[in-house]
């Protein structure tokens, strides 16, 4: 298993690069998930893009393979930047299509800010550039402590997903991840969600955008990120029926082909 090493543990990852050799010169999407899921989250996207891409997946610190950092650590967005720039270097990507889902997307636009130079591209689902405005969260601690570990999955596999939308083994695998996941990650990670506010400074993103929203997440209203799409200057919003916050899970294939399309355009385009 491959690692990117920083000072603060391992970071987990992969890389997969199915592009066949006449495709010169093949880009590179790097993939971050959000709270409670493993790189595995992504695996439904893989069909529609590895032809043209190089793929790169890792376990967001603390999850997964990637170590935690211990209890001095405090999770910033400085900090998980740093951790998706060492996962970039560790794979030999100076520029990539960044996707980010939920945390893992605000972590995005955090990323965007900070090294733009970095990017070709950015794709948020189910993502909020301004936490104060997400629903539902504050409450996590108190269903952990008084329903535990598979009380707490139980509530955000509801809020996830309609009933139905995932088949058995899915659902089985996905709520046993939430189950095993560190709920002092998974706190401290909504803690630093809730107190984002980069809304006002999405006017300085450059790169080109596509928003995937949920049509009903419990947790994003969707009057929010139609103000991220007002507000960022190259940006593409893409609603999904019938979904909730599991959207790039529930809905993998659909998703995937909306991004495919996005980025088969981009580069169509030219820089």
């Amino acid at each position: 298993m491959p690692f990117a090493e920083t000072p603060t543990g391992r970071l987990h990852f992969q890389v997969l690069d199915a592009v066949p050799q006449w495709v010169t010169e093949p880009e590179t999407i790097l993939f971050h998930h959000g709270v409670a899921a493993n790189l595995h989250l992504w695996s439904r996207w893989l069909p529609e893009l590895t032809d043209r891409y190089r793929i790169v997946r890792f376990d967001t610190r603390g999850y997964g393979g990637s170590a935690a950092a211990g209890e001095d650590f405090k999770y910033t967005f400085e900090s998980l930047t740093d951790d998706v720039l060492a996962v970039a270097d560790a794979a030999e990507t100076r520029k990539f299509h960044f996707v980010g889902e939920s945390m893992g997307g605000t972590i995005g636009v955090a990323l965007a800010l900070r090294a733009q130079e970095r990017l070709h591209t950015l794709i948020l689902s189910n993502a909020a550039a301004r936490g104060g405005q997400i629903r539902n969260v504050d409450g996590w601690k108190a269903i952990a402590d008084g329903d535990g570990a598979s009380g707490w999955a139980e509530q955000m596999m509801e809020w996830r997903f309609y009933p139905g939308m995932l088949d058995r083994e899915v659902y089985d695998w996905f709520k046993g991840v939430h189950e095993a996941s560190s709920m002092d990650v998974n706190l401290a990670l909504a803690d630093l969600l809730l107190q984002a506010d980069f809304m006002q400074e999405l006017e300085a993103i450059n790169v080109p955008t596509l928003l995937l929203a949920p049509e009903a997440s419990p947790f994003i209203a969707l009057d929010l990120m139609a103000e991220m799409r007002r507000r960022l200057p190259r940006a593409e919003l893409q609603v999904f029926a019938h979904s909730k916050h599991g959207l790039p899970l529930s809905h993998g294939p659909q998703c995937a082909a909306v991004a495919r399309s996005f980025l088969d355009r981009q580069q169509a385009s030219g820089p």
